[in-house]
């Protein structure tokens, strides 16, 4: 079977590399992939999941500090209050 030249990994949007790995997994499973084409198809699956794990990384980071400027913060003036020595734990 003539490889089709595969798009670069880096311009895939997310649900295409996604795609991709579910049709590369779908041949393997299915035992559609020749001997001869296996360790290409696995290795352009790993860079697809690598990939993919990187941009979801980016993209946790990126909306965790957005939501954490929702958070509200403690005025940096104000000190935190300390407990009185005199009254019992209690």
């Amino acid at each position: 079977m003539a490889e089709k030249k595969k798009t670069p990994v880096s311009k895939l949007s997310f649900s295409e590399a996604v795609s991709e790995v579910e049709g590369i997994v779908t041949r393997l499973e299915n035992e559609q992939t020749d001997v001869d084409e296996l360790a290409g198809e696995v290795k352009r699956a790993v860079e697809l999941i690598s990939t993919c794990r990187a941009r979801l990384e980016k993209t946790d980071g990126e909306v965790r500090e957005l939501v954490s400027q929702l958070e509200p913060s403690a005025p940096a003036d104000v000190e935190a209050p300390t407990p009185d020595t005199d009254d019992p734990p209690f």
